[in-house]
């Protein structure tokens, strides 16, 4: 590909006229509008957590049928494992194209509470709600045929993350299609069953089928537009590993009052482990957890530091007292490596809450790597930084012996892990992406040199030598993973116009 629009701004692409083309683009998916919502309904009705192997085949199936609908070849790509869940893969061939692109998107979705969910919203009955709930966002009483309001949302698990990256790069293809018009790039489709698990089987899956997937890019429809709505090309990714950890007390639950001036408490010995962890600032206290990034280079930084004009904004709208968060931006942070706990559990609170001193106490930690960061040495600083603090580590439940050998019991667990991905953002393919998705809108563009969350895009690259760009589809408050998960169906449609636009690289 021949490099397009060198002078391009680094952090906002400029105001540029939409392609000629894109009305006609627009005018088919508007005329597609109640059959789009209809199926995209039925298909975030599927249950897509990433465990139930079940309806993860249902799922990768209602890919299979979207794609021959819409005149694609498709198949399903197995791995050696019987844990694998399916890729979805197809083809199209650009007559004398000279390039390649593969577009991802995942299809499964994090666990759910449906008791965590809103009054009248359930993870897999999507429904359209007016706002988001937080806010004040009412259900509606919608029935096929009805108008649709594309400012309205809907709500649902895998709405936004990520079945709408689905969503518009399948119906992207079909809109240029449908508009008399052809992609001039080979165009390949790769739809992911195992991302929200750390996409455990994909190296094998690339490994095995690495002739079907060689590209000379990967376009990776994830994550959130910028907080201020206009869309956005990132360049990469942050890596990720989680930890759970398991702190003992005594072998069968006690009464606090009496043993509580006696028996260790397991909760507030692992409230206090992780307490030594990071400084009231939020700065990682774990030696050597900063030693290897690769720091932003100059321009990264502009980039970040400029895009970052929403802050203010966003600290009133969750409700953050600007005491509370670092001297720097959101997107300055993603320079930098983090930990997180996403969760505590210990015995019950509330209503069933009771006067004992647990057994147990659990923490999930998640860690965020960037450039530099080996996943396995983070893990391996934060189990020295654990044994320094007087624990006796195991990788398993203790035995008796075990029991009275040690004062501090704690298991220590993780699966596999990944590094962070990065694409240089002055590269000729970096600057077609960008004129591209443009050229989809008439609003000015953010370009960002990574993507706070994490995705397995160092494998493809180690494995196929792809290069790998993101271009997210969704609105950034769209509560992925949480409870409530929304997706503003303007940004959906848009997101076709995005991918229409993507498959016509020059």
């Amino acid at each position: 590909m021949r490099p397009l629009f060198a002078g391009l701004a680094l952090f906002i692409a400029p105001l540029l006229p939409a392609n000629p083309w894109l009305e006609n683009v627009r005018a088919v998916r508007s005329a597609q509008q109640q059959e789009l919502i209809a199926e995209y309904r039925e298909f975030c009705a599927i249950p897509n957590v990433s465990g139930d192997q079940a309806n993860i085949r249902r799922n990768a199936e209602f890919i299979v049928a979207m794609m021959k609908k819409r005149g694609i070849a498709a198949e399903l790509l197995e791995g050696h494992s019987r844990a694998t869940n399916p890729a979805v893969f197809g083809e199209v061939k650009a007559p004398g194209a000279t390039a390649t692109v593969v577009f991802y998107a995942h299809y499964d979705g994090q666990p759910v509470n449906a008791a965590q969910w809103a009054a009248g919203l359930q993870p897999f009955n999507p429904v359209f709600i007016t706002a988001p709930i937080e806010r004040g966002g009412k259900i509606l009483e919608w029935q096929p045929g009805q108008p649709i309001d594309l400012t309205w949302r809907m709500s649902g698990r895998g709405t936004a993350d990520d079945k709408a990256g689905v969503f518009a790069i399948l119906n992207g293809y079909d809109a240029l299609v449908r508009a008399g018009l052809s992609p001039k790039v080979n165009v390949k489709f790769f739809f992911e069953g195992e991302e929200e698990i750390g996409s455990v089987h994909l190296r094998d899956l690339l490994q095995i089928h690495r002739a079907k997937l060689q590209s000379d890019l990967w376009i990776i429809a994830d994550g959130p537009r910028h907080v201020s709505g206009r869309k956005v090309v990132q360049f990469g990714v942050r890596g990720d590993i989680n930890l759970e950890l398991t702190a003992y007390g005594p072998k069968r639950p006690l009464h606090s009052g009496n043993y509580g001036n006696w028996a260790p408490n397991p909760a507030h010995r692992l409230v206090t482990l992780l307490a030594s962890m990071k400084d009231d600032d939020g700065r990682v206290l774990v030696p050597g957890f900063y030693d290897d990034y690769v720091q932003f280079s100059e321009s990264e930084r502009l980039a970040m530091r400029e895009a970052s004009f929403t802050d203010e904004a966003l600290m009133r709208e969750l409700g953050l007292n600007r005491t509370e968060v670092p001297g720097r931006s959101l997107l300055e942070g993603f320079e930098l490596p983090s930990l997180n706990i996403n969760g505590i559990q210990s015995a019950n609170v509330g209503r069933l809450a009771a006067n004992i001193i647990p057994t147990t106490a659990r923490a999930t930690l998640d860690l965020r790597l960037v450039l530099g960061n080996d996943w396995q040495r983070q893990v391996n600083r934060i189990v020295d930084h654990i044994k320094a603090q007087g624990w006796h580590v195991l990788d398993r439940e203790p035995t008796d012996e075990e029991r009275l050998a040690h004062p501090k019991l704690i298991q220590v667990g993780w699966g596999k892990g990944y590094n962070a991905q990065r694409t240089p953002m002055n590269s000729p393919l970096a600057r077609a992406v960008v004129a591209a998705v443009a050229g989809s809108t008439d609003d000015p563009i953010v370009k960002l040199p990574t993507l706070g969350g994490s995705l397995p895009l160092i494998v493809i690259e180690e494995e196929l030598g792809a290069k790998i760009i993101t271009v997210p589809v969704v609105n950034y408050d769209n509560n992925q993973h949480a409870e409530n998960e929304n997706v503003r169906l303007n940004f959906l449609f848009e997101g076709i116009d995005t991918f229409a636009a993507l498959m016509r690289l020059e």
